[in-house]
């Protein structure tokens, strides 16, 4: 006959051994609900400064400009990463001529595509810009009032950009720019304004 201290431990084992059974009838354990990631708190993507040369060649030409540029965070269209790429951020900027020339703001979007990661460990990337851009340069026909000013016909006016791009950091990047304005003929005169620069960006 056992003892009364015995009987205590004598219980604990014949629970331990009857716990693996009632686990196995009842199953796995459910898998918990899958949900979206969380989205960042902040709506600003990136923040650029740069400057560029105003159209070489041109009226224009022989001034800089200094640019400063705002990336929004991209809209959630899809969960899946491969169509969500294609996504472009929205983006705000505006540039100012040193030399009193054309001084404008633009609004677009932005769309970034990384060249050959695997090759280049996500350090180089292309960008295209589409968007408007309003101004304050010459508007209507040429005159000899506006003769250091380049014939841009109308505002607003179409504007296009890209850029290469470097990494340096997770943070930090470095871009080699070429950006595009003009009416595409919608009103009289068209000269455009196309500037070369580089711009310092910061990723949040």
């Amino acid at each position: 006959m056992l003892s009364i201290s015995c009987r205590p431990l004598v219980g604990a084992l014949a629970l331990a051994m009857t716990l693996p059974a009632l686990a196995a009838d009842l199953g796995p354990a459910p898998r918990a609900a899958y949900t979206a990631p969380v989205q960042p708190l902040s709506i600003v993507s990136e923040v650029r400064v740069g400057g560029a040369v105003q159209d070489p060649g041109s009226a224009e030409g022989g001034t800089n400009n200094v640019n400063g540029e705002i990336l929004f965070a991209k809209p959630l269209v899809s969960l899946d990463p491969f169509w969500q790429s294609f996504v472009p951020r929205p983006t705000v900027g505006g540039s100012y001529n040193f030399g009193g020339r054309t001084s404008y703001a633009y609004l677009g979007a932005t769309w970034t595509v990384d060249l050959f990661p695997q090759t280049f460990n996500n350090i180089v990337f292309l960008e295209g810009f589409f968007g408007g851009a309003v101004h304050d340069g010459a508007t209507g026909e040429k005159s000899l009032i506006n003769l250091r000013l380049n014939a841009l016909g109308c505002s607003p006016l179409f504007r296009e950009a890209a850029a290469l791009g470097f990494r340096l950091s997770e943070h930090w990047s470095i871009m080699a720019t070429v950006e595009h304005m003009s009416n595409a003929g919608l009103c009289v005169n068209n000269r455009g304004l196309t500037n070369f620069g580089g711009k310092l960006g910061y990723t949040f």
